[in-house]
């Protein structure tokens, strides 16, 4: 099994059937954490349905604040009316 990398790298992983995962779990995790990804195939067409990798923390990414101001607005109905009680029980 094969995917494309945003650098427009190939990165070749391996995949196993269900059954071929299930018998060889630990021989798959030993790889999965040396860093290698293993792709699960599902069924007799062999769909590619689940992906093991290995575990990295998620980098913190600082979000801007404000980025859809003056791109969009928000009007409501003449007609419209809730109370804050309405509102906090949504």
């Amino acid at each position: 099994m094969t995917s494309c990398q945003k650098d427009g790298s190939i990165n070749t992983m391996k995949a196993m059937a269900v059954g071929e995962f299930k018998t060889h779990f630990s021989d798959v995790l030993g790889e999965v954490m040396s860093g290698k990804k293993v792709g699960v195939l599902y069924g007799r067409a062999k769909k590619p349905v689940a992906m093991l990798v290995p575990y990295s923390k998620e980098k913190k990414v600082k979000r801007k604040i404000g980025i859809l101001e003056g791109k969009m607005s928000v009007k409501f109905a003449d007609d419209f009316e809730m109370t804050t009680e309405e509102l906090c029980n949504l």
